[in-house]
């Protein structure tokens, strides 16, 4: 739509009001909201629709001040922009100045651009224009003022006729050579050179001054020379001007060369003083004389050198600041030493500054009736002067106005602007080192209002957030507007909803509830745009980090898993370390991302930190954090402390080491025994982790060292230092051994014995055992007494398994142990001296019977009577045994009774069998001597089952089963019991019984079964005894089914696959395979035998691509046949070229070709015509065993086969030599002498058809290097010999 634009520019100073056009152009930028009075600066947006706008003038290139050393030089521009363009005017020393009328001066004035320079030849005309300069750019909008330029004019330097000058001093004394350089405006750079043009080495004692001066410390023999040349140099005018060169001779001192302490030589005195400007550059030079050469250091001595704005260089002998500021100012002092002494020099630096901006006003565009408030601030040293001045014109020469008021600051406000007050402001502010300025643009304009937010836009958060729904508007002045929702018409009253004054309506967390269409409009328009507001459900993580301890070298896993709203696309998962990005690393290994899951690799004590896992969708970021804590075994505890000694105790205290960010658990207190032999620590005592001292409880008469381990969850740490050494007093034992027994084993013997006591019970010197024994009956309170280091004690003499009271005590140089107790021992047994009596054997059934004795009489036993031993021999069966004169033990069984046993009763004997009986008495020395043998036989019993059971099936109503007789019969064998039934799942089947009264017979035949059943059988054997247990076998009858059906083949290439499916019960079947060969026209052939219980049969030697027919054969009968086709591709021969005419042909012309060559060969021989051959020299050599040079065959060397004059060579002189003739379309030929008489000539045949050899290099005998492929390199050939 339409939109206009209202400007009046009043009168302010000298200008008259213009009506300002639209432009399309973004203006300047908003500066800042003033707290009182209040400043709304305008912004045009670029989206705003507008087709102009006016731009006040703005210099862009400011005149420069110059220096003219000639006519070339006189150039002044200026450069502006504006629409429309600006029109330039100049003023000189504040007067109007017009170049353009000055007939010295030439014009150049473009778009934006003016400038002038002179015309004249000489410059004297020139003088006329030095002076300061300023440039005026002016359009309807204001007028823009340049800085002041400065125009001076001077002569370029020039030398003046000098006198050779010519110095003379002693070694050791200070030089100073005098450069003078032409005085100028410009500030010269010297250099000293010589002759050649090469610089003077400077050093800490020669050294070039700022007055371009050079200065010797002191003088040397090497100084002596005629050639110092001083060089001055002017950028401005690039001139070099060569001064004339100066003599300086140096006589040798005739006495020792004195040493001087330093003086000063550039500056003198004892203190400077040195004024600079702020911003600018300063050089503190200290040149010193002085022998030997004094070294120079710098300081400051109110303060410290800045190190960013100071540079001391030239061998410390100047120190230059850069940039220098008011901090700069103060004291610096140079000090130079020798060996003679030192001096010193004081440099007063005093710094001051030019103006400078500490707040510049800025341009801006204004609506009417607003208060603009223009900020100019500026520093210097001295305070600068602040003054304005509207389109040029000072303030105080324009009219006064009450709504421009002038702050002390320096600050202009203009209050309820209006379109006169368009205009440039400038701001002066100076000093008496200068003047800066600044122009400003007030630009008063009023815009038609315009909403330039997008229309429809949807606006999507989540709960809880924040949601920012955009209205900008613009316009001058600036628009109001409203904000709206359907159905909900007090909006603003929701304290979450708050409009900005940019026009954005905020609501804060925001609730399902808040969902909807939200309009905006603008007041006293139909302007509006709509917005909708889209709430999601917020981004939940449910499994954040955890707080991970992780030990060195090991790996930690982080898991992020969130719920994000399915609206969303999949959330983006960054991980940080200590709140820098994570990326994964491919090379190292070092974070690897699996899903919502980062691993940290090999963990070092830079992985600690916090590790934060940022859930980003496209409307929201939910985030959670955990961490990893290095953690490790502790360290040791240290500086370890006894104290608080006691009379079997000590207090131990420690310093806790570090505990690896894992908390220590426990401490173990370990000693050693600096007494024993072995060193070895040993755990005393665990103590919390939260204490740092133990009282320790010791042993007597022990040496104690003490150490302490730190625990925590993830191990131990190593051990502490070694306390000191702690001894304990003796003292007498405070126990006995313990297990004291007799340990008799041999008759007439008590042997006492102990278990020994530790080493660290002996409590003292001198530790032994005192052993104490006598008789329980007899002998009366007598102790019989010895002393012994160890156990056991031996003693003899004392019969035979008598009771002993014994004990045994601990004694040691302090005293004696507790009062032991007495036990019972016994000396040694011996075997026991009878057998028992009355032994007798009851038959009970066929596998057991009772044994019967009397007691033994106690006295007998010589012992401790453990038992009674029973020996039962089984010498075989009743019927092994009939008519045999002699028994054989066949197995043997001890049965063991108690020792108060009479009667035993022993089962699972063998029936039917004869067996012998004694009985012994043992002690734990032995057995006594057997009673008389008992014999007996055991009666006949039921048999064990058959050894086995085979079932076959000779029909298929019929199975027989084929048995071996069982193993142990237990008697006569009577016959078998065969029982069979049908297996059913009710397993109520009748069982059918077959009687076997034949005991040799071991087959019977069922018949009568059903073919589609299976059974169980049941086989027993009979005795009189009874039937023993069954062996059980199931099966079922074998069906007659016939040759195999549903056959499949599979065809190869050379063989066919033959399958067919099987079953378990039908009988094997026979047959054979016969197959005929279609293509080929032979005979029928037949295959191997084949089972059908195969299931698969591989015919094999079958042509491929071949039809062939099948048949199937058993018993004489086809019962099946097919046709199949083995696999593969009919391979069409055809005839080859070594059958054509024409090959055959030229075949016959190289051999008949070959023989005349031969021919030829034995008359040239005839002759004695001879050959240079280099293989002759080493012997001659089977041709196909010829060494070869460089994988060729056939090579000649000119070097080494020179033919003579009296000795052609045979191509010398025929043509069949020729390459014509030689190429009968072989891969190669070659000449190869073998003796000096005639050559060998050799052929291969071609290795491929004549189309290729054209494409092929010459294979001529002369063209040895050319080789048939075949054979690598190595021609088949065939070598025709003399």
């Amino acid at each position: 739509m339409p939109h206009t634009q209202r400007q009046r520019v009043g009168s302010r100073g000298q200008h008259t009001s213009l009506l300002l056009p639209l432009l399309s152009l973004l203006l300047l930028l908003f500066l800042f909201h003033a707290p009182n009075p209040s400043q709304a600066a305008i912004h045009i947006p670029s989206n705003y629709h507008i087709s102009d706008l006016k731009k006040p003038p703005v210099i862009t290139t400011q005149p420069e001040s110059v220096t003219v050393f000639s006519v070339e030089d006189l150039v002044m521009s200026c450069e502006a922009s504006g629409n429309p363009p600006p029109i330039f005017r100049w003023t000189k020393d504040g007067g109007e100045f017009d170049p353009g009328n000055d007939p010295e001066l030439k014009v150049s004035e473009r778009s934006g651009s003016f400038a002038f320079f002179t015309v004249s030849s000489t410059m004297d005309p020139l003088k006329q224009y030095q002076g300061k300069y300023t440039c005026y750019a002016a359009n309807e909008l204001g007028t823009a003022v340049s800085n002041e330029a400065i125009l001076n004019t001077d002569l370029p330097p020039t030398l003046q006729k000098e006198k050779t000058v010519t110095k003379k001093a002693e070694e050791g004394e200070s030089m100073v050579l005098k450069c003078n350089p032409p005085p100028s405006s410009m500030e010269p750079i010297i250099h000293w050179m010589d002759w050649t043009l090469h610089h003077i080495q400077l050093s800490e004692r020669v050294m070039a001054g700022k007055d371009g001066n050079l200065y010797f410390a002191h003088l040397t023999p090497e100084d002596n020379r005629n050639d110092y040349t001083c060089n001055v140099q002017y950028l401005a005018t690039r001139t070099i001007l060569t001064k004339e060169p100066i003599s300086l001779i140096v006589t040798p001192s005739n006495s020792v060369v004195r040493n001087r302490r330093p003086q000063m030589m550039r500056p003198t005195g004892t203190h400077s003083t040195y004024h600079a400007l702020r911003g600018q550059s300063l050089e503190l030079e200290c040149i010193v004389q002085g022998l030997p050469s004094p070294s120079v250091s710098w300081l400051r001595k109110d303060g410290q050198l800045s190190q960013s704005r100071t540079v001391i260089e030239f061998f410390n002998r100047r120190l230059r600041f850069s940039n220098i500021s008011e901090s700069d100012g103060g004291e610096y002092q140079c000090t130079a030493n020798n060996t003679q002494g030192k001096v010193t020099h004081t440099y007063t630096v005093s710094v001051e500054a030019a103006p400078y901006w500490t707040k510049e006003p800025v341009s801006q565009l204004y609506a009417p009736g607003e208060t603009v408030r223009l900020d100019c601030q500026a520093d210097g040293i001295p305070s600068p002067t602040i003054s304005w001045s509207i389109n040029g014109s000072p303030l105080s020469a324009t009219d006064p106005d009450p709504r421009r008021t002038l702050t002390a600051s320096g600050s202009l406000i203009l209050m309820d602007v209006g379109f006169g007050d368009t205009a440039i402001y400038q701001c002066r502010a100076s000093n008496k080192h200068g003047t800066i300025l600044a122009n400003t643009n007030v630009y008063v304009i009023e815009l038609p209002p315009q909403i330039l937010s997008e229309d429809g836009l949807t606006y999507t958060v989540t709960e809880g957030q924040k949601a920012l729904l955009d209205c900008d508007t613009f316009g001058s002045p600036k628009p109001k507007i409203t904000w709206e929702r359907e159905s909900m018409p007090s909006l603003l009253a929701d304290p979450r909803v708050n409009p900005f004054t940019n026009g954005t309506l905020q609501i804060s967390n925001v609730t399902q509830d808040d969902k909807g269409i939200y309009t905006c409009t603008i007041q006293h328009t139909n302007l509006s745009v709509s917005a909708e507001l889209e709430v999601l459900n917020r981004t939940v993580i449910l499994s954040p980090p955890q707080a991970l301890k992780v030990e060195p070298g090991k790996s930690a896993i982080f898991t992020c898993l969130a719920l994000v709203d399915p609206k969303l696309t999949p959330p983006l998962i960054q991980w940080r370390r200590s709140g820098q990005k994570l990326f994964q690393s491919f090379s190292e290994d070092k974070y690897t991302f699996e899903g919502p899951d980062l691993i940290v690799a090999n963990v070092q004590t830079e992985d600690e930190g916090v590790y934060t896992c940022e859930v980003i969708t496209t409307v929201d970021m939910a985030e959670a954090s955990g961490s990893i804590t290095l953690v490790d075994r502790p360290d040791p505890p240290t500086f370890l402390q006894l104290s608080d000694p006691k009379h079997r105790a000590v207090t131990l205290s420690w310093t806790p080491g570090d505990d690896k960010n894992s908390p220590v658990l426990e401490y173990v207190v370990e000693f050693e025994d600096q007494g024993s032999k072995k060193k070895v620590w040993e755990e005393l005592k665990r103590i919390d982790g939260n204490r740092e001292r133990a009282s320790l409880s010791l042993q007597p008469y022990m040496s104690y060292r003490f150490q302490v381990i730190a625990i925590n969850d993830v191990g131990k740490s190593d051990p502490s230092k070694p306390s000191e050494l702690h001894n304990t007093p003796a003292e007498a034992p405070d126990n006995n051994p313990e297990d004291v027994r007799s340990e008799s084993t041999d008759p007439d013997t008590l042997v006492i014995t102990w278990e020994p006591m530790d080493k660290r019970s002996f409590n003292g010197p001198g530790f032994q055992y005192r052993v104490l024994w006598r008789r329980v009956l007899g002998s009366g309170p007598t102790w019989h007494t010895i002393h012994t280091n160890t156990p056991p004690y031996i003693v003899t003499d004392i019969g035979s398994f008598s009771a002993f009271e014994i004990k045994v005590q601990a004694v040691n140089q302090k005293g004696e142990g507790p009062e032991p107790d007495p036990v019972i021992g016994h000396s040694g047994e011996d075997v026991p001296l009878e057998a028992p009596m009355n032994v007798g054997v009851e038959l009970m059934n066929s596998t057991t019977i009772k044994v019967t004795w009397e007691a033994i009489d106690k006295e007998t036993v010589r012992g401790q009577l453990l038992g009674y031993k029973i020996h039962l021999t089984r010498f075989g069966s009743r019927v092994h045994h009939r008519g045999r004169r002699a028994r054989e033990p066949e197995t043997k069984l001890v049965v063991e009774t108690g020792p108060n046993e009479e009667k035993r009763v022993i089962g699972d004997l063998r029936p039917y069998s004869h067996y012998a009986l004694t009985a012994t008495v043992f002690n734990s020395k032995g057995e006594g001597p057997p009673c008389e043998a008992r014999s007996f036989d055991t009666e006949e019993g039921a048999p064990a089952p058959p050894t086995s059971l085979r079932l076959d099936s000779p029909g298929e109503t019929e199975m027989t089963l084929h048995w071996t007789p069982p193993a142990q019969p237990n008697g006569v064998l009577k016959g078998y019991l065969v029982q069979y039934q049908q297996i059913v799942e009710s397993d109520d089947s009748p069982m059918q019984v077959a009687a076997i009264d034949d005991p040799t017979l071991y087959y019977h035949t069922l018949k009568g079964l059903d073919p589609d059943s299976r059974y169980r059988f049941y086989l027993r054997g009979r005795t009189a005894a009874g039937q023993g247990e069954p062996i059980i076998k199931e099966g079922a009858t074998t069906l007659d089914r016939g040759p195999p059906s549903n056959i499949t083949v599979s065809p190869g290439e050379k063989l066919v696959n033959v399958s067919w499916p099987t079953k378990e019960r039908h009988r094997n079947v026979v047959f054979q395979i016969s197959y005929l060969n279609k293509n080929g026209g032979g005979k029928w052939k037949q295959s191997e035998k084949v089972n059908s219980s195969q299931a698969f049969y591989q015919l094999r030697d079958l042509a491929p691509a071949s039809q062939y027919r099948l048949r199937f054969t058993s018993s004489d009968t086809i019962f099946w046949e097919t046709n199949i086709r083995t696999k593969g591709t009919v391979m069409e021969v055809k005839a080859g070229f070594a059958t054509q005419g024409w090959f055959i042909g030229l075949v016959s012309a190289i051999v008949l070709l070959l023989l005349l060559l031969l021919i030829l060969c034995f008359i040239k021989r005839s002759k004695g015509g001879k050959y240079s051959v280099k293989d002759k020299e080493e012997g001659p050599m089977d041709s196909e065993a010829r060494p070869m040079k460089d994988e060729t065959f056939g090579e000649y060397s000119d070097n080494e086969e020179k033919r003579t004059a009296s000795q052609p060579s045979l191509c010398e002189d025929s043509k069949l030599c020729s390459e014509d003739n030689l190429d009968y379309n072989v891969s190669s030929a070659t000449m190869l002498g073998m003796d000096e008489s005639c050559p060998v000539i050799k052929y291969s045949q071609p290795s491929e058809g004549p189309e290729q050899l054209r494409g092929h290099p010459d294979r001529s005998p002369f063209n040895p290097t050319a080789i048939s492929p075949t054979n690598n390199g190595q021609p088949n050939s065939v070598a025709i010999l003399d």
